[in-house]
């Protein structure tokens, strides 16, 4: 199948940089990249889509709205009802180079009815991610996307809708959820669509690591409290007045979506990665796809799916670690766009051995046994909650929770970690099985109820296990906010595809970590990486200063490090002839890192991460009550209209100039 594009003069569009241009005669390089892409892939699926342009009679299921649409599926809206429609292809192309990686979606989508349709899809991104580019071929016509108000770019989009202009619309429904709307694509048209984003490459002692996220489970959405008020005897005077919607976007973020648990294996996707690390690679490792790696030089490696194509079933997760164990501790990198100068830092604290005796621990695990954690999952649950429970030393203290729809604390205090106890909790565990809705607020405030406070002598720890299919986060991260006190939250990330927007802020909320558990296989590993973290002494009274002038920085409070957690700063800098100087304390010894910025290495993107990083803090800060919202909506608009992001505020719309529907919508 040839994706038609043509020599014939392309339409007038607008730069995101606001400069306008003409498409030439001859295919561009934007133009030859996309199509080259496209070709490839649809070679590749072909066999496998079969989509052709039918008629009426397409055998494809019908629905009345997104929220009856079967998982998985690609929506075609023609007039009020919707028209389920095949995917075609995915591909997806990252660039790695040192702390930043760059990703490229191509999405292949063919209209296989008679009708003008408007095509609805969800996209599931790394909640990091900083998505700043869309590009979309539609027919013989290139659109480039540009970034608007949201309300603004909505409105924009449906008048191009109305008046039979193709467009599309990608929005921001959670950091990792984004929702494309693609208008007026014609009987048998083929579209593309490519987004890109930039996003920060994760390291924990020796390993980097990137997952890219392939499937957006389905979210459990707590139905709102109706409550009944009866004002006599009689009866009479009966009212429902129902409270506030937990999860108020709930019909924004119901649209199909793949549920690998129930749904047979759809949504062919390649996936290539050009990893340049910058230090000699050791260990390269794919931990839920067989790939192919190629090792064009000692920091160089090129990974493939085995199989060509994989189904979107399970989260892509990629580590590497360096040749030899010395491993760089310390990397600072800079890029210069417009007039700042943009720094990453990443610092790794020495593992210096404190041989006084650590505190004894209180800690609280919580072990979601919902539905939704079916299968590999509870038993993957279940397996790290039992290693950690063997871990535990004599002077620990400790409880177990475990919550579905309803929730059960199995003793009524944090108790002794004795055999006998251990024991209990062992039976207990072991026992759960899967079954009912995700009620995850209940447990955490059990969790969090400190009966000790500040002055007990126990670090207070709360261990999190589940796989986070909720849509009220903002409950669960205000129920953190308002009751961490002195506990720190671990989330534990269970299964192929967890929510990692709400345990990586969880996490951050609680002062804490994320770790992400996607395998059986990977029970042991990382669960003993995160004993040892909750086990070792933390690096405290971390500052981050500037000798050059002003700094902007994030975080702007750096947080707690536990064992092997490296720091990592994102800031724009005034002038670039100063040092960036990092301190804090390891037990009772001073520690100070200082970074000259001008013998930095070149970066890629960091102007975009540290606005995006910005943008979190700004919602951090409303979520902890330490801004307003209209102070927190201000700061998020300027900084994703600056830097051309896809924020809450924000949306990519792409409208082309001419009109192709040979009739406006009614």
């Amino acid at each position: 199948m040839d994706i038609p594009i043509t020599d014939a003069s392309f339409s007038r569009n607008t730069a995101h940089d606001g400069a306008e241009f003409d498409y030439p005669r001859r295919p561009s390089l934007l133009t030859r990249i996309i199509v080259t892409a496209a070709t490839a892939i649809v070679t590749i699926f072909a066999p496998a889509t079969g989509a052709g342009a039918g008629g009426a009679t397409t055998g494809l299921p019908v629905v009345a709205s997104l929220a009856d649409a079967r998982m998985g599926s690609l929506l075609l809206r023609d007039s009020e009802q919707y028209v389920e429609a095949p995917r075609l292809a995915t591909d997806i192309d990252i660039t790695v180079s040192g702390p930043t990686s760059r990703a490229r979606v191509t999405q292949i989508f063919n209209n296989p009815t008679k009708n003008w349709v408007e095509a609805i899809y969800v996209n599931p991104l790394p909640d990091g991610g900083a998505v700043d580019t869309l590009k979309m071929v539609i027919g013989d016509r290139i659109v480039v996307g540009e970034i608007k108000e949201r309300v603004e770019a909505k409105v924009i989009y449906e008048a191009a809708k109305r008046s039979g202009r193709k467009a599309t619309l990608i929005e921001q429904e959670r950091p990792n959820i984004f929702t494309n709307s693609v208008a007026n694509i014609g009987p048998g048209e083929t579209v593309v669509v490519q987004i890109e984003y930039q996003e920060p490459v994760h390291r924990s002692g020796n390993t980097s690591s990137l997952r890219v996220p392939l499937v957006v489970a389905p979210r459990y959405n707590p139905a709102p409290v109706i409550q009944t008020v009866d004002f006599g005897r009689g009866g009479c005077g009966k009212t429902n007045e129902p409270a506030n919607d937990p999860v108020p976007d709930r019909d924004r973020i119901t649209p199909p979506v793949l549920d690998p648990r129930v749904e047979p294996p759809t949504n062919p996707v390649a996936i290539t990665v050009h990893l340049n690390a910058g230090f000699a690679l050791g260990d390269v490792k794919s931990h839920h796809h067989a790939v192919k790696i190629d090792a064009p030089s000692d920091d160089v490696r090129v990974i493939r799916l085995d199989s060509h194509v994989a189904p979107a079933d399970r989260d892509f997760e990629l580590t590497w670690t360096p040749a030899s164990t010395a491993a760089p501790s310390v990397g600072l990198f800079r890029e210069h766009v417009g007039n700042a100068d943009y720094v990453l830092a990443l610092v790794t604290p020495p593992l210096l051995v404190d041989h006084r005796e650590a505190l004894p621990r209180e800690i609280v695990f919580v072990i979601d046994n919902s539905g939704s954690m079916g299968g590999t999952s509870i038993t993957q649950a279940k397996a790290s909650l039992l290693f950690a429970l063997d871990r535990l030393k004599p002077s620990d203290r400790f409880n177990v929770i475990r919550f579905d729809h309803t929730m059960d604390v199995l003793f009524g205090d944090t108790v002794a970690a004795d055999a006998e106890n251990i024991a209990r909790a062992k039976a207990f565990v072991s026992a759960l099985q899967a079954n009912g809705g995700t009620e995850m607020v209940p447990p955490m405030k059990a969790a969090l109820s400190d009966r000790r406070g500040r002055d007990s002598q126990y670090l207070r720890q709360v261990v999190f296990l589940t796989d986070g299919e909720i849509g009220n986060e903002q409950e669960l991260f205000d129920t953190i906010a308002a009751m961490r006190g002195r506990s720190r939250v671990f989330m534990v990330g269970i299964g192929s595809a967890p929510n990692s927007f709400l345990m990586t802020r969880a996490a951050e909320i609680g002062r804490g970590t994320f770790t992400h558990i996607g395998s059986v296989d990977q029970v042991q590993e990382r669960m003993r990486e995160l004993v040892e973290k909750l086990e070792s002494p933390v690096v405290t009274g971390l500052t981050a200063g500037y000798t050059g002038g002003q700094m902007d920085a994030t975080p702007g409070v750096l947080p707690d490090l536990y064992r092997g957690e490296p720091i990592v700063i994102a800031a724009r800098l005034g002038a670039a002839d100063g040092v960036v100087e990092i301190k804090g304390m390891i037990g009772d010894r001073p520690w100070t890192v200082t970074l000259p910025v001008a013998k930095a290495a070149q970066g890629t993107g960091l102007s975009k991460l540290w606005a995006r990083r910005k943008i979190t803090d700004a919602e951090m800060a409303r979520r902890l009550r330490q801004a307003s919202t209209e102070e927190t909506d201000k700061r998020i608009l300027g900084l994703a209209l600056e830097h051309h992001l896809v924020s809450r505020l924000t949306s990519l719309v792409a409208v082309d100039a001419t009109p192709s529907r040979p009739e406006a919508l009614g």
